[in-house]
């Protein structure tokens, strides 16, 4: 295929091949560059097209492969996909919150909060809070895993509550 021959259907192209390299990266900029290198790859491939044949699908299958050569490429470095803008930590400045709430609140009112729980929902709890999978915690309190998983989020949620009820509308510190 001749260069102008070319460069006319990579044009008419061009519009399907950029969504599709937005389709694949998720990423504007990234996408852009799957593009160039789409059609870097291309023209200096085009001696191997074989006329008659579907030019919108070897120039997509290019792409393809292109973009899954470079996922892996970033796998074996350790570098996939980062969405975080550039600036995130430049721009933090010195806004900062303090947050004293594991200052102002003891392990000993924790303590009692827990201890309040239903004991169906305690044991679980503080299995899990020693490190035991929920594998482990099932076969030990004989339970189903779904049932085991329910108990230890109802566990959460309770404490949450009253940590909330204790402590609306008062500093947390100052709890009785």
């Amino acid at each position: 295929m001749n260069t102008i021959t070319f460069n006319q259907h990579f044009g008419n192209l061009s519009h399907y091949l950029r969504a599709f390299a937005l389709k694949l990266t998720k990423d504007a900029t990234t996408a852009e560059d799957l593009f160039q290198e789409t059609a870097f790859l291309a023209y200096k491939n085009r001696a191997k097209f074989q006329s008659g044949t579907n030019i919108k699908a070897w120039m997509g299958t290019i792409m393809r492969n292109t973009f899954i050569n470079e996922y892996r490429r970033k796998k074996r470095r350790n570098e996939l996909f980062d969405y975080t803008p550039n600036d995130y930590f430049l721009n933090s400045g010195n806004v900062s919150t303090y947050n004293g709430g594991e200052e102002n609140m003891t392990l000993e009112e924790i303590t009692k909060l827990v201890d309040r729980l239903d004991e169906k929902l305690r044991k679980p709890f503080l299995m899990a809070q020693q490190g035991y999978c929920y594998d482990e915690i099932s076969q030990m309190t004989n339970a189903a895993l779904g049932t085991v998983k329910s108990r230890i989020f109802l566990a959460r949620k309770a404490l949450r509550t009253k940590i909330i009820d204790l402590y609306d509308g008062r500093p947390v510190g100052n709890a009785a």
